[in-house]
């Protein structure tokens, strides 16, 4: 059951920034600001390195969490995916990011 659960992270489609969303690259990492909301979301060098992996750079979780690995394999693949996921969470629940609509994916308006 986990190995299910775990796939279907890995699987899940990435939220895409904002079109307000501005990303500044700092030594230490970086900030993102929202022009739109004015919010601020300061990011170490991981985070930085996950925004600039959004897409259309990868298009799902397990794409993230592989590019990762590859980068920093002393850090491990479990907690590499947790670390995602709540960085994720957080873009997601700060307005920076947002997942694409289903119906928008499928729209047979092509």
């Amino acid at each position: 059951m986990h190995d299910l659960s775990s796939q279907r992270q890995a699987d899940a489609p990435l939220p895409v920034p904002v079109p307000s969303a501005i990303f500044k690259e700092l030594s230490e990492g970086g900030v993102i600001f929202s022009a739109a909301t004015e919010v601020y979301f300061g990011v170490n060098t991981i985070g930085a390195r996950i925004w600039g992996l959004l897409p259309p750079v990868c298009s799902t979780v397990g794409e993230v969490c592989a590019a990762l690995v590859m980068q920093y394999p002393e850090a491990g693949a479990t907690r590499i995916r947790a670390d995602v996921l709540k960085f994720l969470e957080e873009l997601t629940a700060s307005g920076l990011a947002t997942i694409a609509s289903l119906d928008a994916a499928s729209d047979p308006k092509v």
